[in-house]
């Protein structure tokens, strides 16, 4: 059902990579590389759409983090013979809890992935680069993403695959097999896993996903094709309840025009 045909995605993804660095009048991307299966997929595209020269990589580990992460990174890295540089951010993490201490490893997680995207930006004017955000669709779509952090991007390169789609492109685009064969995590405390946190697997979220939204189906087919009410309830109140992260943050109208409402003008909409 969810199967994709690589190649024409790959050509596809390259494609929109180059036009939306070139497009902005950029040369350059810059990919937060974590370990993760997510990540050395967009850091594999950037490369195939820009060259190495032109792709830039910041292995952002924290003190908790596994040490198979940076391995991991530094893998990816070496194998599409991309730049990178490794700075670590618990200095700057630890810092602002040793004065507000967390309640939860939550917050911990929140905030470093606040910083890892703090230190991209900062990197992305050196760099002279426009940031390749990371997330996949079914991230976007349950909201399993940190506002302002892991969600925030220039562009989003797989943001419309399936992570079970991006485990097929990785197959495809040769990523090293330790990264493919480990559980997803977002490496944000030890033993952290993507779906022990969502509380589904990926091959029926992605399946659920898929029917809901892209075939708009109803709850009634969703459960003839053998999934519980209750459990397609809880997704979509997960899509409902992170509204709120895929959109721009709504302003209040006040004048004739108003920004996000009906001025909504593309970027490129005086070229």
């Amino acid at each position: 059902m969810l199967k994709i045909k690589c190649e024409l995605v790959e050509k596809i993804l390259v494609s929109a990579i180059r036009d939306s660095i070139h497009k902005n009048g950029f040369k350059n991307a810059i990919v937060g590389v974590s370990g993760g299966l997510d990540s050395a997929v967009v850091l594999a595209l950037c490369q195939k759409a820009l060259g190495a020269r032109h792709t830039f990589a910041l292995l952002l580990p924290y003190r908790a983090s596994a040490p198979e992460s940076l391995e991991h990174g530094k893998a990816v890295c070496a194998k599409y013979k991309v730049p990178f540089e490794v700075i670590d951010i618990s200095a700057a993490v630890d810092a602002y809890f040793d004065r507000f201490p967390a309640d939860t490893p939550l917050q911990i997680g929140n905030k470093c992935a606040r910083e890892r995207m703090s230190v991209l930006y900062d990197f992305s004017v050196r760099k002279k680069a426009l940031v390749a955000g990371t997330s996949n669709k079914s991230e976007l779509l349950v909201g399993y993403s940190t506002q302002f952090g892991d969600s925030a991007a220039a562009f989003l390169p797989i943001g419309d695959l399936y992570k079970t789609q991006v485990f097929e492109l990785a197959s495809h685009l040769g990523i090293p097999e330790a990264i493919i064969a480990k559980k997803p995590s977002a490496d944000l405390w030890p033993g952290q896993t993507d779906e022990g946190e969502i509380g589904i697997a990926y091959k029926d979220l992605d399946i659920i996903l898929h029917l809901m939204i892209d075939r708009r189906w109803d709850e009634g087919e969703i459960i003839e094709h053998g999934y519980a009410l209750p459990l397609i309830r809880r997704i979509k109140k997960m899509i409902v309840n992170s509204q709120f992260k895929r959109t721009m943050p709504p302003v209040i109208k006040l004048h004739p025009r108003t920004v996000g409402i009906d001025f909504r003008y593309l970027r490129d909409w005086n070229k």
